[in-house]
């Protein structure tokens, strides 16, 4: 059978390898020089591969259409994807929260690993944007090129990726091939991105980056929690970032400004009480000082000036005249700070695109359309879409391999 995988990212490389093995002819269309761009910027240049799970727990880690991938994964696991990658030569490690990467904590080795498995099980790779699919009585045909040339397939798989980091040559291509074919998308938004805030604090405190604090996300219009971690973040010109950030967003499924409120927990370790005790201590040992310049052991220098004037405390105010209740309220924000959210940073400057192609028109178990035959979907252009941690490459591995190895 002749086959086309449009895209050479994740799932397509292993998509086209998994077709290859199983004799087919396999021509992966790429319109960038070089494959898996977008795999090279993964993980800060680390590659977070996948995730070291269950299928079970990896499903609950998708917060759209996870159940859909169960036939996908179960067929090639985590497992077997740090299989193949380690059968290449590419030793993984298995950091906290079953996360993998390689070794070397470099991302060109994860690349070399996809590619060579394309390019190894005997796929050649072209250059070229594919424009159009080619569909005569209800099957597909071939495709049509940017550059006019109009090739033929016994079957496709679109594996073009989403519309985030549109230089790697994810400009939703994927959607309007699917449009063409007659399959609904459910129209793409950011995820794993960074959130804007009207708060004018934040460019306030431009810069300043946090190990380890407790962070929460409240759904104003239900009054719930729907995220909350330790961990990682930082506050920037338009609101904030940093791994938790992009985590919580993946939450903030009905992004609306005002419809969700970030909570900071400046000092996680300590409860209450013991904050107010380790307050009243420092203002006992620096009584006669301003508390403007009396809580820098306690909290960051760039924090000290917003908290305060949240707190509506002059910051020239000594230790030994803040009253009760300031000293109650400096000790409430410090655990709960609350950062107004207006909406997600742009989606080109998300890590995944959620929406996609609908995956109730798609064969869960080879992902073949249900409206075309001999076309496939695989990875970042289905709408599903998974939190961080390796989930999201996973998934298009998975989906790749079920459409490389169920084509007929």
């Amino acid at each position: 059978m002749n086959v086309i995988v449009v895209g050479g990212g994740a799932a397509g490389c292993i998509a086209a390898g998994a077709a290859a093995r199983n004799g087919h002819t396999v021509t992966v269309i790429e319109r960038n020089p070089r494959p898996a761009r977008k795999v090279m910027i993964t993980g800060k240049g680390r590659c977070n591969v996948t995730n070291n799970c269950t299928v079970d727990e990896f499903i609950a880690s998708v917060p759209e259409n996870g159940r859909f991938l169960y036939s996908a994964l179960t067929a090639f696991t985590p497992q077997d994807m740090m299989a193949l990658l380690e059968d290449a030569g590419i030793p993984l490690k298995t950091e906290r929260g079953n996360r993998v990467f390689p070794v070397s904590d470099k991302a060109v080795d994860i690349v070399d690993g996809i590619v060579g498995y394309a390019k190894k099980g005997g796929a050649r790779f072209i250059e070229g944007r594919v424009t159009a699919l080619r569909i005569e009585d209800g099957a597909v045909v071939g495709v049509t090129l940017e550059d006019g040339r109009a090739l033929d397939a016994d079957a496709v798989v679109v594996a073009t990726g989403g519309c985030s980091y549109p230089g790697t040559g994810s400009t939703g291509d994927g959607h309007t091939l699917a449009k063409q074919a007659g399959h609904t998308v459910i129209p793409p938004r950011p995820s794993l991105v960074a959130l804007e805030s009207p708060d004018a604090f934040c460019p306030d405190m431009q810069g300043l980056s946090l190990k380890n604090c407790g962070l929460t996300v409240r759904d104003n219009e239900t009054n719930k929690i729907i995220y909350s971690d330790l961990g990682e973040m930082l506050f920037t010109h338009f609101g904030v970032s940093g791994p938790m950030v992009l985590s919580a967003s993946a939450h903030m499924r009905q992004m609306a400004a005002g419809r969700y409120t970030l909570v900071i927990d400046w000092k996680p370790g300590l409860t209450p009480e013991q904050l107010d005790a380790r307050i009243l201590r420092d203002f006992a040992e620096r009584s006669n000082m301003d508390i403007g310049n009396a809580l820098g052991k306690l909290l960051p220098r760039l924090l000290i000036p917003t908290i305060l004037r949240l707190a509506q405390i002059n910051t020239a105010k000594k230790c030994n005249a803040i009253t009760k209740e300031e000293r109650l309220r400096l000790r409430d924000l410090i655990k709960a700070m609350p950062v107004r959210i207006d909406g997600f940073c742009p989606i080109a400057e998300a890590i995944v695109t959620a929406g996609g192609v609908s995956v109730k028109e798609i064969n869960a178990r080879t992902m073949e359309s249900r409206l075309v035959s001999g076309l496939y979907f695989a990875g970042e252009v289905l709408d599903v879409d998974a939190y961080t941690g390796g989930f999201n490459l996973q998934i298009a591995f998975s989906t790749g391999y079920a459409a490389g190895n169920n084509l007929y």
